[in-house]
């Protein structure tokens, strides 16, 4: 009688980069790597980040609007953010498990769904009440489509263009940026504000189109869906928060300092991403045209900076790249926010830097977080702890709400560098992953 193998380990170990990884080089070599399976579920994956920041964005482009709307202050429309990236992390958390037990094409039309759906419900609310539940609704969504996508890709790319591979899926965040920005400077232009926001969250329907293509054409990395299934562990909240000890490979201490490292990051993210189009329009006096210009500046470093920062994680390695862009990304915003009320060129020419390293250090977070976890926890790990940093991070944004009132916008988004120093020091707790292969 043959012996039973030993089970699996709960950690990934890394191994050397194969042969094959480096055949295929140059600008789309990555694209190339992936095969005719994996190009489509990069599509995916593309499509629904692209459409997440879109009905994202309807809540940060139309909150004057909305303030002038409902008579809210500017803690009220902070808590708008908050709410849905505190339901976030319980969307993504819950994506993440669904991710593991029924596969992660599945787990991901789920979320593309959820989140479409409650942002049309949004252009109906008649009361605050009404906006701020459904606003909720549309977190559990927008949390789980990005990290189950995100494992979706990493599963088929290869260990030498993880990297790359997943900033070009991080990129489409920006994509989804510039859409929006086009839409909002359309509706308002041609709409009345009291009717505009409305338009606005209604377009969120588009994600619909996708989910049909992804029905029809995307499938799991097979080789990654038959070590899920053979897992006895797959999906298991216990096994990320299992403390290392002799004969223990636990994940405690990598979920633990995974999670401060989101929060830093998407801290200091949220709080420009939610407050910028405010600052624009209350402090430097912009109109929605000219709202919409300057964005474009920071959007398009935002969609460079994920690409850049991509490639960058490849060659430097997770923590390097993470580390160089908070540094980065905390002077920029000090730079941006103290600029001499009247040089609004100056503002103009610094969006680019800003939206460059503040979306630059999120390249590398879906190969680091998907090398963090081996495949039976991949989406439990990677769901929890990247929406749990956003829920806490979520903080961030709405402290410059209460604070906007007596600091001013521009003096409160201050928070957003320290954000930036907290995913500097989280990473003295986690290894670095480059070059590892998942099973």
């Amino acid at each position: 009688m043959s012996a039973t193998p030993p089970p699996k380990a709960l950690t990934d170990e890394p191994r050397p980069v194969s042969p094959e990884s480096t055949a295929d080089d140059g600008a789309l070599g990555w694209l190339r790597a992936l095969g005719p399976r994996g190009r489509r579920a990069f599509g995916g994956a593309f499509g629904g980040y692209a459409l997440d920041s879109y009905d994202y964005f309807t809540l940060p482009l139309t909150m004057v609007a909305l303030s002038a709307y409902f008579g809210l202050n500017s803690g009220q429309t902070g808590l708008l953010t908050t709410v849905t990236l505190v339901v976030s992390a319980v969307g993504g958390a819950l994506a993440g498990v669904l991710a593991d037990r029924i596969g992660r094409v599945k787990a991901l039309l789920l979320t593309v769904i959820t989140y479409a759906v409650f942002t049309v419900a949004c252009g109906f609310a008649p009361n605050y009440e009404t906006l701020l539940v459904f606003r909720a609704l549309q977190g559990l969504g927008f949390g789980g489509e990005w990290a189950v996508g995100a494992i979706l890709v990493a599963e088929y790319a290869s260990a030498k263009h993880r990297g790359r591979t997943l900033g070009a899926v991080q990129s489409s965040w920006a994509v989804g940026w510039a859409l929006a920005v086009i839409v909002y400077t359309m509706v308002f232009s041609l709409v009345d504000d009291d009717l505009a926001w409305r338009v606005m969250f209604w377009t969120g329907a588009l994600p619909a189109l996708l989910v049909v293509w992804i029905r029809r054409s995307v499938q799991d990395a097979p080789e990654a869906a038959a070590a899920r299934e053979e897992s006895a562990r797959k999906g298991s909240f216990s096994a990320i928060f299992q403390p290392e000890g002799p004969g223990s490979t636990g994940l405690l201490r990598t979920t633990v300092f995974a999670v401060l490292l989101s929060t830093g990051v998407q801290g200091g993210y949220y709080t420009l991403a939610t407050w910028v189009p405010t600052y624009l329009k209350t402090e430097r006096d912009l109109s929605v045209v000219g709202t919409g210009g300057y964005l474009t500046f920071l959007i398009s470093g935002a969609f460079i900076g994920y690409l850049t920062g991509g490639y960058l994680t490849d060659r430097l390695g997770r923590r390097r790249n993470i580390w160089l862009f908070a540094l980065l990304s905390a002077v920029c915003i000090l730079a941006y926010t103290n600029i001499p009320s009247g040089a609004n060129t100056l503002v103009l020419v610094l969006g680019f830097p800003l939206g460059f390293c503040m979306s630059a250090i999120f390249s590398g977070f879906g190969s680091y977080l998907s090398e963090l976890y081996p495949t039976a926890v991949r989406g439990t790990g990677q769901g929890f702890t990247y929406n749990t940093g956003r829920a806490v991070g979520a903080v961030f944004p709405t402290t410059v709400g209460f604070l906007a009132d007596s600091w001013g916008v521009g003096g409160a988004l201050v928070f957003g560098a320290i954000g930036y120093g907290l995913a500097a020091l989280a990473l003295l707790g986690l290894p670095e992953t480059r070059g590892k292969e998942l099973e």
